[in-house]
């Protein structure tokens, strides 16, 4: 919004409001990487206690954070959290063997099956045979 204010002895000057500042629904937190937290302790460590006030000021941060940290880098969870995220990545032999094993367990079921059917098949060759040549006698009569 655009104001006047009025000089003495001159035409009106424009006054502009400081546009209001953007205000977000939700907070969200920073976030810090672990080089950056290392940095920052190497850094405040090395100054004097009126430097060590101008590095918080500069940075935004609490000496609450530089504890934390310290604490983080003393117990070894900075250097964990400087590490690749997710996963790291596995050895070409043990994803072989995986997939060996899948194989392997894939092709000991279908030997079963095929146990299964070789079995059912046979006793159905045999309950055949039987019902050919015992047909025959019974069905003839008296042989001849």
């Amino acid at each position: 919004m655009v104001m006047t204010r009025a000089v003495s002895g001159r035409h009106p000057e424009p006054v502009t409001e400081p546009p209001e500042p953007e205000v977000a629904e939700r907070a969200t937190r920073r976030t810090y990487s672990a080089q950056y937290k290392l940095r920052i302790l190497a850094e405040y460590e090395r100054r004097d206690r009126d430097g060590r006030g101008a590095l918080l000021r500069r940075e935004g941060l609490y000496s609450s954070l530089i504890v934390e940290w310290r604490k983080q880098r003393d117990q070894g969870a900075l250097h964990a959290l400087g590490a690749a995220p997710g996963r790291p990545p596995s050895d070409a032999r043990d994803h072989e063997l995986s997939k060996l094993r899948r194989e392997n367990a894939r092709l000991q079921s279908d030997l079963a099956k095929a146990r299964k059917v070789i079995e059912v098949q046979g006793k159905l060759s045999a309950l055949l045979e039987q019902l050919a040549t015992g047909g025959a006698e019974t069905s003839g009569g008296e042989p001849k």
